[in-house]
């Protein structure tokens, strides 16, 4: 996967950024990536799949119970789980473990083609941010000037 840190800034030509505005501008990075990943996918999706994900999202226990049953009963041994659990240092019963599994085993079914997606939508971001790297600097050279 990606990761959005200081080498992505430099990736994109803003490793100049002002040290304080690194962490705010990869966050709205991450909130825009979201928004972006997040309308794509649900393109083509029916709004009984929309809600049950959203349910997820929104860490609707019962919702999340049901489709461990439904779709994957022996999710504790599943390699992708043991590796988030590894990642994330959770215990193996903690429900935020558990909904960030089913959250990405519902895409895994539902929008097999996600990775791509979400693939796709960085690199649009990229060339957006790239073509803009002179105004979003200059701004912050106006901003430190103020």
């Amino acid at each position: 996967m990606f990761q959005l840190d200081d080498k992505f800034l430099a990736d994109i030509g803003l490793n100049d950024l002002p040290d304080d505005q690194k962490q705010p501008f990869l966050q709205h990075i991450y909130e825009e990536l979201e928004l972006r990943v997040g309308t794509r996918l649900s393109d083509g999706l029916s709004d009984t799949q929309l809600e049950e994900f959203e349910k997820i999202i929104d860490r609707d226990q019962a919702t999340i119970d049901a489709w461990i049953v439904q779709h994957a009963p022996n999710y504790a041994t599943d390699e992708v789980f043991i590796r988030m659990q590894q990642a994330t240092k959770l215990e193996l019963t903690d429900p935020n473990l558990k909904a960030e599994y089913v959250a990405t085993k519902w895409l895994e079914v539902n929008r097999p083609d996600y990775r791509q997606v979400v693939a796709q939508v960085l690199d649009e971001l990229k060339r957006e941010i790239i073509s803009n790297r002179d105004s979003i600097l200059g701004a912050n050279d106006g901003q430190a000037a103020a």
